[in-house]
């Protein structure tokens, strides 16, 4: 084999078409060793010879795409001084761009024996860890392009890859759960006729199945822990862990984009699989310990950790930050994603202890001329001390607007005192980012993510109901702002199955119709349960995936929330770009104000009403004759006014509807009750009996023609039903079963 210098740059394994370089960062380490890896597992050491500022590189013309190797660093191991290199184990490239194997729970992993963990172990790992895998750049992308949807024309929908396919009767059963199940067309036909602009997948970076889930039987199903900052999952892949994943990934993004659907990652850069102390040596640790990872000061044995999960990535240090941004520009790039949501991302702005807001990561993307350009969504919370960050992070991002998610959970379930809350939540949130000169759009609203209850279950459960985890029935959170409708769980009672039915449209309502980006968790257009489990993370089967068998209730649903995607699709005045100013605008043709709130009475509420703690109705007029931002062409906005009326409270309660002044004639366009039906009119001073739990949205047509521009529809126009591209259930089967089917 013949062997040259090489480059220090790009770091990782890049093939060129004739052969292949190899670069890696260690500032610790004496010697580095590259391990090319043959199909029996036999093993060819090269030694990296040399070395420019602290990377080591080696170029090798023989080495083709589809070759496993490792390396293997010889240092210090000294873990009071924070170094724990080990040459005994195989470990990953950080820059791989696929992965083949998984680990196992074999003692090689460990760095330290069992009996003396103040020694080193020296067992060999090779054949008991994963592989990193060289891979071809080359792909034909065609004319792809990023959809490129301005964020508040987004509908967002949070799902997970192998769930969203794994049970589809028609896709094809030999793909499910697999990036080409996801890129083919009965998927992507759902996505689109549900109106989903976005699809934010669950992590898709190489992560670990964890050792302890594996002596229980389960599986790390969510994802977040990843060991790999390049490299697509290889559980994922049709054609296994070949380095295929890498061609698969990019054929799923193309099929996506080609039908207008943006791919956002979820990505966890805060830390990594190798855990704590105690953990596996897999790749960082063995490599340069103390350079990546962030150990506590007086104690550099062990790491500081704000992520509950072990470690925490040391964002201060320039090759980690160096390596997340080349991961970011890589999935841009060569990958073609759309945007990110970054897991706890307080924890990526912690630079010492307390989280700043002008950290260098910050500071890094800001400047970056392609990072910074893509959608970019934080999680803004970890679990250390001040990491709760709602409303902190820098004009650039947007934010999962956790506020928002308790605010409504807690309107909906007849909470007392929230009107204020929910008016807020449901203009947009200015009060957390108008100060920062941000807009509506930083505000990512939702009800339901992947943690925590489904919509349905949120309805349906007072309590976590986690037992098949394992532990105790202790893990996942048990303050959920859920109320169960009148019974636990599955229930045979009509009339608590049409109140919850009812709740969950009311819910998302709400969620389409407010001020910011809406996210919808997968299947909760569905009535998707998960029978009380809060907290799916191990649960790899029917529990967490998506049932497509779907009985009437769930036909309801889906077809109620097709229409609301359409309805704000079609009207600016549910997807503002500024905030609503709840006053009359300089230069509008309206006398009112864009946002008008009411009482029961159809007159603006008081400051009595406001704070009245056992007030739970709301009556909102958008008003579509004074949106004072112009569209792409610089044209004048003019939309249909529209009245949405909210009766939270357990009882009916009668709404007047507002003076003529608001408008003479209003058009039911959507019910939560059949109380009124799509096209019923009510005229100005009507007084309407809303039941307990419901919502009810009026349109009224703009001051000039609809039709004049083409930002403007009928907000009254009839919407047809989309065809269910679903299964419906056998007949034959009772609703009910194993209470799934049941709403």
């Amino acid at each position: 084999m013949q062997i040259w210098p090489g480059s220090p740059y790009p770091l990782g394994a890049t093939f060129d078409g004739s052969g292949t370089n190899f670069a890696l960062y260690s500032e610790i380490a004496d010697k580095v060793e590259l391990c090319l890896i043959g199909e029996d597992l036999s093993e060819r050491r090269v030694e990296m010879t040399e070395v420019d500022a602290f990377v080591w590189h080696v170029y090798l013309p023989a080495v083709q795409p589809g070759q496993r190797y490792g390396f293997r660093v010889h240092g210090p191991y000294d873990p009071a001084a924070g170094h724990r290199c080990d040459p005994s184990k195989l470990l990953l490239d950080p820059y791989a761009r696929a992965i083949a194997g998984m680990p196992d729970t074999d003692a090689s992993l460990l760095s330290y024996d069992l009996e003396n963990p103040n020694e080193l172990s020296n067992l060999d790992s090779k054949d008991h860890t994963m592989h990193s895998v060289v891979v071809s750049p080359y792909f034909d992308w065609g004319n792809d392009h990023p959809p490129a949807h301005e964020y508040h024309d987004s509908i967002i929908y949070e799902a997970h890859l192998k769930g969203f396919t794994a049970t589809h009767p028609e896709i094809p059963e030999s793909i499910r759960g697999t990036y080409v199940a996801m890129g083919h067309p009965v998927a992507i036909d759902y996505l689109k006729s549900l109106g989903i602009t976005a699809v934010e997948f669950l992590p898709l970076h190489q992560f670990v199945q964890d050792g302890h889930l594996q002596d229980r039987g389960l599986r790390n199903y969510w994802g977040y822990n990843t060991i790999g900052f390049f490299a697509p999952h290889n559980e994922y892949a049709y054609a296994g862990d070949t380095g295929q994943q890498v061609q698969e990934f990019k054929q799923m993004v193309k099929n996506l984009h080609a039908a207008g659907i943006e791919v956002i990652l979820d990505v966890v850069y805060n830390h990594t699989a190798e855990g704590n102390h105690l953990g596996p040596t897999l790749c960082f640790r063995g490599i340069d310990n103390a350079n990546y990872y962030r150990l506590v000061d007086e104690d550099l044995a062990h790491y500081y950790d704000t992520t509950g999960t072990g470690n925490s990535l040391r964002m201060r240090t320039p090759h980690v930050l160096q390596l997340i941004m080349d991961s970011l520009r890589y999935w841009i790039t060569e990958m073609h994603v759309d945007g990110f949501r970054f897991d706890l991302a307080s924890t990526l702005a912690r630079e010492l202890h307390e989280v700043d807001r002008l950290s260098s990561f910050f500071d890094i993307i800001q400047q970056d001329p392609i990072i910074s350009q893509v959608k970019l969504i934080a999680e803004p919370w970890d679990l250390g001390e001040g990491g709760y960050q709602v409303g902190g992070f820098p004009p650039l991002w947007s934010e999962w607007n956790g506020k928002y998610r308790d605010a409504m959970r807690d309107f909906h379930r007849g909470e007392s005192g929230m009107l204020a809350k929910f008016a807020n939540r449901f203009a947009g949130s200015s009060d957390l980012y108008q100060h920062t000169g941000r807009t509506p759009i930083a505000s990512v609203n939702f009800l339901t993510a992947h943690d925590g209850f489904t919509l349905r279950d949120l309805v349906s459960y007072n309590e976590r109901h986690n037992d098949d985890n394992g532990e105790g029935g202790n893990d996942g959170e048990s303050n959920n702002r859920s109320w169960n409708s009148g019974a636990e769980g599955p229930t045979e009672d009509e009339s608590i199955l049409d109140l919850r039915l009812q709740r969950t449209k009311n819910m998302m309502a709400t969620l389409l119709l407010s001020q910011g980006v809406p996210m919808i968790l997968h299947g909760d257009e569905l009535g998707r349960t998960q029978m009380g489990n809060n907290n799916v993370y191990c649960q790899d089967n029917k529990i967490s995936w998506m049932n497509w068998e779907i009985g009437p209730r769930q036909q309801e649903m889906l077809n109620f929330t097709r229409m609301l995607i359409e309805l704000r699709r079609a009207h600016p005045i549910f997807r503002r770009r500024r905030f609503l100013l709840g006053e009359v605008r300089d230069g509008a043709e309206s006398p009112l104000p864009d946002v008008a709130w009411l009482g029961v009475d159809g007159t603006p509420m008081t400051d009595d009403e406001w704070n009245d703690p056992v007030a739970k109705c709301l009556t909102v007029f958008f008003n579509g004759s004074a949106i004072p931002e112009p569209n792409k062409r610089g044209e004048h906005i003019v939309d249909d006014s529209a009245l949405l009326m909210f009766n939270a409270s357990e009882t009916d309660v009668e709404f007047t509807v507002p003076g003529e002044e608001y408008g003479l004639e209003w058009v039911v366009t959507a019910s939560t009750s059949k109380s009124l039906n799509q096209g019923d009119t009510v005229k100005a001073g009507q007084v309407l009996t809303r039941p307990a739990f419901t919502t009810l949205v009026l349109g009224r047509g703009p001051l000039t023609p609809p039709g004049e521009n083409d930002d403007s529809t009928s907000l009254t126009t009839a919407l047809t039903p989309h065809t269910s591209v679903l299964t419906p259930a056998a007949p034959s089967e009772p609703e009910g079963g194993d209470g799934r089917e049941k709403y």
